[in-house]
């Protein structure tokens, strides 16, 4: 996928994440619908593309609907070559707080991995795909460093 359309997924995120998800307009709750079920289409095209351009040898993307009270989330584990990256898109209860967890992870199956590190929906929705890319690989350089000492 090109870093325009990533850009154009990036904005559209955003842009999601700035209504209420947990709201289904009307629709029973039998899964996700309306804006929530576009979140989470969205969410899981994004983070496959992101999956691929930071260069993850594996990686795995999933994503949650979660209940009617919430918005789901969308995530991202994978491994470089010497460590890993754990990435969560969600909307937080109060709807103005961060958006895009990540965090370093030793394996596939590492759930608690290091410090989460946390973007705004305000970020996201300034920062360019470029700009997202180095900030996530930066961790890998981070981490590599780190485990070495």
């Amino acid at each position: 996928m090109s870093f325009k359309s990533q850009e154009d997924n990036m904005r559209r995120l955003a842009e999601l994440l700035s209504h209420d998800l947990r709201y289904i307009w009307g629709e029973r709750e039998c899964g996700p619908n309306g804006d929530k079920k576009v979140f989470l289409n969205v969410g899981k095209t994004f983070l496959r593309a992101l999956g691929k351009d930071l260069g993850l040898r594996d990686f795995k993307v999933t994503s949650n609907a979660a209940g009617i009270a919430v918005s789901g989330e969308c995530t991202l584990i994978g491994i470089w070559e010497d460590s890993g990256i754990y990435i969560c898109i969600e909307q937080p209860s109060n709807m103005a707080g961060n958006v895009l967890l990540y965090r370093t992870v030793r394996n596939m199956k590492d759930y608690k991995g290091g410090y989460n590190r946390f973007l705004n929906r305000r970020e996201l929705a300034r920062m360019s795909y470029s700009q997202l890319l180095n900030t996530l690989l930066a961790l890998r350089k981070e981490v590599a460093y780190d485990w070495a000492a």
